[in-house]
């Protein structure tokens, strides 16, 4: 170890402005933590737009990793950030300030009055913990459900509920966690009919009740599933979903990380499938990049856990200046009216979509709600095929053009490319960045990638 030397000299080897370099150059010292490294440094950012080392211009349609909700470094948020900077920015977990208080003020306006406790954390694993840990608590079980597809978080309570990573090698997860089917529409088979999902639902948890202990807790779930491929359940499955917890005295967690304060058209997407959850969790969006999390429940459920010493006591509950962050954020959302322009533009982006899919026999699906989007590559139509590497190509290829662009490879299913940019974006913006995907993929056909 080093430990005396001045700093420049510890920073000798770093890259020079405008040097080129490879992603084992920028890896060396980092530990690789799934998602892969791009060729780049990125040197600033403004707006729909992240910029690298030699300036160039690349259109961000994920909005960072699915947070930065009103652009990269939105004027009104950086000016909160320096005024917030001179006030109290982190105290001790007993102490309150203004800020924390009035978020969780206008989090209880937005969501009712069965939805008016909150907590705010960091992260949305944080936030998932915390409601499981309060439906564990409040129902006396441990079995907890969550979506096959499912993306939760990477801590402990919440990995084990994420059935679209990687489980292996990481030893036993925490007993009790059983997997519910995916109600994804677009791979129905074809011998079956419209209510095949909710018949699966309840083939579901006649095998659940067989495999409980009678511990049944909660089931959690994102009213989209991201991660999972941008897969939205069909039309009364979360009622008959949630219908089915209440059955068993089981809670309903609804996870909003990706989907919350207007992406969808709606302030919440759970407003489009009618049902109030017993617990919701937000995240990424409500801190407009910033870590900032919050895990929402009745006042009912609150009470109960708190007479039980509900505990969740962690360094950054209730810090100051990420509170600020997110006041401003939905100030700025109430005030523009971001949720009824995201359903507006989220109409733009569809149409291009379909458009795309009209000329690309490659794209087997669009799908989505408002500015949250995603299309699915298959090898073709019949058979619905997965071409996950092409899906892959076409995404490398978006970077090459100019278009940061997230793809899911998940085994036994196609290439999802997901589009979640943001709310600011422009309709201009938008057409850009379906024309790069066009290019994209023309490119990739041309190359002959889909017979791969």
């Amino acid at each position: 170890m080093q430990g005396d030397g001045k700093f420049d000299s510890l920073t000798a080897n770093s890259f020079s402005d405008g040097a080129r370099f490879s992603v084992e150059d920028l890896s060396r010292n980092l530990i690789r933590y799934g998602a892969p490294f791009l060729p780049c440094l990125i040197e600033r950012v403004a707006g729909s737009y992240v910029y690298d080392e030699r300036g160039r211009a690349m259109l961000d349609f994920t909005s960072g990793q699915m947070s930065a909700i009103l652009g990269h470094n939105h004027p009104e948020i950086v000016a909160t950030m320096k005024a917030a900077a001179s006030e109290p920015v982190h105290l001790f977990s007993g102490l309150l300030t203004r800020s924390v208080v009035q978020l969780a003020e206008v989090l209880a306006d937005l969501l009712g009055p069965k939805l008016s406790k909150a907590i705010l954390l960091s992260t949305g694993a944080e936030s998932n913990e915390a409601a499981i840990r309060l439906a564990k608590l409040y129902t006396g079980g441990y079995e907890i459900l969550a979506f096959d597809l499912a993306w939760h978080g990477m801590t402990g309570a919440a990995f084990p509920t994420t059935f679209s990573a990687k489980r292996r090698g990481y030893g036993p997860p925490i007993p009790g966690v059983m997997a519910l089917p995916t109600p994804y529409v677009y791979r129905r088979p074809d011998w079956a009919g419209d209510t095949f999902e909710l018949d699966m639902l309840d083939y579901a948890f006649a095998l659940i009740d067989r495999q409980s202990v009678g511990a049944l807790a909660a089931v959690i779930v994102e009213p989209i599933l991201s991660s999972g491929g941008m897969i939205e359940p069909p039309p009364g499955y979360l009622i008959r979903l949630h219908e089915k917890c209440r059955e068993r005295g089981m809670l309903l967690i609804a996870d909003e990380a990706q989907t919350g304060l207007g992406r969808t058209g709606r302030m919440f997407a759970c407003e489009h499938h009618g049902i109030t959850p017993d617990i919701m969790t937000l995240s990424k969006t409500l801190g407009a990049g910033l870590p900032l999390a919050a895990t929402i429940t009745s006042p009912e459920i609150e009470q109960f856990c708190h007479d039980r010493n509900f505990l969740f006591y962690t360094t950054h509950v209730s810090d100051p200046f990420p509170a600020r962050i997110g006041l401003k954020a939905i100030e700025i959302i109430l005030r523009d009216q971001m949720t009824s322009r995201a359903a507006e533009k989220g109409a733009h982006l569809n149409r291009g979509l379909l458009e795309l899919q009209e000329r690309h026999e490659c794209i087997g699906d669009v799908r989505g709600r408002g500015l949250f989007a995603g299309i699915e590559f298959v090898k073709d139509r019949v058979t619905k095929a997965p071409a996950v590497r092409f899906g892959a190509a076409v995404s490398r290829r978006c970077f090459e053009l100019g278009l940061n662009i997230n793809i899911v490879q998940l085994p036994g299913m196609g290439g999802v490319m997901r589009m979640a940019p943001p709310l600011t974006i422009s309709h201009a913006e938008l057409d850009k960045g379906v024309a790069i995907i066009d290019e994209a993929i023309t490119d990739c056909l041309a190359a002959g990638l889909l017979a791969n």
